[in-house]
């Protein structure tokens, strides 16, 4: 899963229980015709390239002042804020962040403003697809994407090349590379490690093991979207090859405890030769004021088993109304401004942010400030999303605490494990009456 406003001209508020607030805009709040919007989003990699978008914003719309509330950083702790305010019909709130998976839950519960009647099909069919179906629930749309995400194979190119590797198409092979690069390292790196990825309890590693089993023909939950599938003869085998070979042979016990940020983190300074994440990496770990390894990285679709295809988790994020603004007009204005053509060509270049705008992965311009787009759009088309559901926060509560049972304990009976989180998750579907 998992990785990602801080915009500009804006005055400090102050301190929030659970986050910090930032005033953006440039207009005076005592203008009488002037409009506050709160924003609750998370704080950006690169705030400098959000200072000149808002700047961009208030120049257009100078009448509106954006106030933004920064969440937490992990998407975990966000939600819990998010939902929150939204189920105290909190009214200082205006738009948010949504991640994909909390959509349906957000619809269901009419806290997401429906937005087919100011996002017509005319405008939609410049997205991506799998961004607008994310954003969509039982026949409406709840969401505009900023940004779409999918899980990636970062490696080393400079040690591929060095042991005449190209890079591996499935987990064997890769398990197989580390080990002989990590050797032969050794003596010169001994801190050197075969793989970092995101298995900390959290949302993440729901990405991360949804990859391992869709690799291997598994699914999370069945083709028929109305059973889990944990206990499945492919999901089991996945879940062990990830005990056994990534958490046991290949990474650093330490995995175990390890977001985005951390296990970026080792493969930038140099201690892992395979890493999973979101594209946002590709431009930290190449740039050389951030990584130790940077011109030294290369990025392909992640690997799979034997007979399987390679799978990708869907992520990304959108911009969603608040049911309950007063100033859902203003907020409409803020969400076109910020997802048009012109401001997502901006990200993409100015902070590699992976456009949900089909045409953008043509731009010249685009192409030649983030080359690597041209080997993500591919996968970025057939990027997997998770189950969908209104209760997919206490699903993948479940997953989660299953999937970091079963990687932490080498003696942990899998399939009965596996079994309860089936009989749990079942157990939630009859009680909503709703399917995945």
């Amino acid at each position: 899963m998992r990785g990602p406003l801080l915009l500009a001209a804006g005055i400090l508020l102050g301190s929030l229980t659970a986050s910090s607030q930032e005033t953006l805009g440039a207009k005076s709040a005592t203008h009488e015709s002037t409009t506050v919007l709160r924003f609750v989003s998370w704080k950006p990699d690169n705030p400098h390239a959000w200072d000149e978008a808002l700047a961009r914003f208030t120049e257009a719309y100078p009448r509106i002042r954006v106030v933004r509330e920064i969440a937490p950083h992990s998407s975990t702790a966000f939600h819990d804020l998010l939902t929150q305010k939204l189920k105290n019909h909190d009214p200082t709130v205006d738009l948010f962040l949504m991640d994909v998976v909390w959509v349906s839950e957000f619809a269901a519960a009419g806290w997401a403003l429906p937005l087919d009647s100011l996002f017509p099909p005319s405008e939609r069919i410049q997205f991506l697809p799998n961004t607008i179906e994310a954003g969509s629930y039982q026949g409406q749309v709840y969401g505009v994407p900023l940004r779409i995400d999918s899980g990636m194979l970062y490696y080393r190119a400079d040690l591929l090349r060095k042991y005449g590797f190209e890079p591996p198409q499935t987990w064997e092979e890769l398990a197989r590379q580390a080990d002989i690069i990590v050797e032969g390292e050794a003596p010169t790196d001994p801190g050197l490690r075969g793989y970092s990825g995101q298995f900390k309890q959290y949302e993440g590693l729901v990405c991360n093991m949804l990859e391992f089993i869709g690799s291997r023909g598994g699914q999370l939950i069945s083709q028929d979207g109305r059973q889990p599938a944990l206990a499945t003869p492919e999901s089991l085998a996945s879940v062990r090859f990830v005990r056994d070979h990534i958490i046991r042979r290949l990474a650093s016990r330490a995995v175990l405890t390890y977001q985005e940020p951390e296990s970026l983190a080792v493969f930038v300074q140099g201690k892992a030769v395979f890493h999973r994440n979101w594209p946002y990496a590709w431009e930290v770990a190449n740039n050389a004021e951030r990584s130790a390894i940077a011109g030294k990285v290369g990025i392909a679709p992640l690997p799979r088993f034997p007979g399987g295809p390679s799978v990708a988790a869907l992520g990304g994020w959108l911009y969603g109304i608040s049911a309950y603004s007063q100033h859902q007009n203003e907020a409409w204005q803020f969400i076109s401004f910020f997802s048009s053509h012109e401001m997502q060509k901006f990200f993409a270049i100015k902070e590699a942010l992976a456009p949900s705008r089909t045409a953008l992965y043509s731009d010249q311009d685009v192409l030649k400030a983030a080359p690597q787009f041209r080997d993500q759009f591919a996968v970025f088309q057939a990027a997997t999303p998770r189950p969908r559901t209104p209760v997919y926060p206490a699903v993948s509560h479940i997953l989660q605490r299953y999937f970091s049972r079963a990687l932490a304990f080498a003696d942990v009976d899998l399939e009965a494990e596996a079994t309860s989180a089936d009989r749990q998750i079942n157990r939630l579907l009859r009680l909503t009456g709703e399917s995945f």
